[in-house]
């Protein structure tokens, strides 16, 4: 896919394509940094191998289920017919909802290709962070850091939470394993081909669209901002209108803002029970 097609985006669409965009304190950028803010939040951070991958995790404490925040798509790109050389979000808003989470047992998990070394990063194809992030590979490096978190957590049962791009990997996740209680989307774009039309867009490359994929586990709660020109709201609702769950619309907010700050007030909407394994 020539990624120059893309270029015809603007604004906020922008935002997600290309952009960690802005809304939350901007503490990553690094995995020194976002280590250092984790511990001192009691999260200790570890690098998992999965498959030909190396993922950045952060993880606290051990119960029967275990939460996982799946990060979104990264920094920003330096113009719209190039991708950042390096895609380690600069403001990683999965962790500042990970880390306002009461529950026992809580991982925040990076996506492909983000929070490595340079030598690292360069034996990662910058298609994991362009036009191939959601193909079948992508998904089982996903499925495989999941698999060591909860084993490390002791867990048996597991809720997955995700914003952007990491909700649609949470949705894909979701379809794939059997252990999955609760899922939890945040500005997310369910429905890969419509979004794709909305914003006319060349398609990704053989992309897993949860839209399509059949035996999608039905219940998830799927966060929409009524402002958020990035993942409109009926992008969301067309998957939801197909597999079921429950539309959250949140008419003040955009893609970013303001779901760190309100989070546990929304862990609540969505009838998660604080503190409880």
């Amino acid at each position: 896919m020539p990624l120059i097609q893309w270029a015809a985006l603007s604004g906020a669409a922008l935002c997600f394509l290309f952009a960690g965009c802005a809304g939350t304190e901007a503490f990553g950028g690094s995995r020194v940094r976002v280590a250092e803010w984790g511990a001192s939040r009691g999260f200790a951070a570890e690098a998992i191998a999965a498959g030909r991958f190396e993922l950045f995790a952060l993880q606290r404490g051990a119960a029967p289920r275990l939460t996982i925040y799946i990060e979104g798509d990264g920094a920003p790109w330096p113009n719209t017919y190039h991708p950042p050389r390096d895609p380690t979000p600069p403001r990683p808003l999965a962790l500042a909802l990970a880390a306002q989470d009461p529950a026992p047992a809580v991982a925040y998990l990076g996506r492909l290709c983000q929070y490595l070394d340079d030598g690292a990063r360069q034996a990662c194809p910058v298609d994991y962070w362009t036009r191939r992030r959601f193909a079948p590979e992508a998904v089982a490096a996903m499925d495989m850091a999941v698999d060591r978190l909860k084993a490390r957590s002791g867990a048996s049962r597991l809720r997955l939470v995700g914003h952007s791009g990491g909700g649609t990997m949470a949705a894909l996740l979701a379809a794939r394993r059997a252990d999955v209680e609760v899922w939890i989307t945040v500005a997310a774009p369910l429905d890969l081909a419509e979004w794709i039309r909305v914003h006319d867009l060349t398609p990704f490359e053989d992309a897993l669209d949860p839209m399509s994929l059949p035996g999608m586990p039905r219940g998830g709660t799927h966060f929409a901002g009524g402002r958020d020109a990035v993942v409109p709201p009926a992008v969301v609702e067309t998957f939801v209108r197909r597999h079921g769950g429950r539309l959250e619309l949140i008419a003040d907010f955009d893609h970013d803002c303001c779901w760190a700050r309100d989070w546990p007030g929304l862990l609540k909407r969505a009838g998660t029970l604080e503190g409880k394994p």
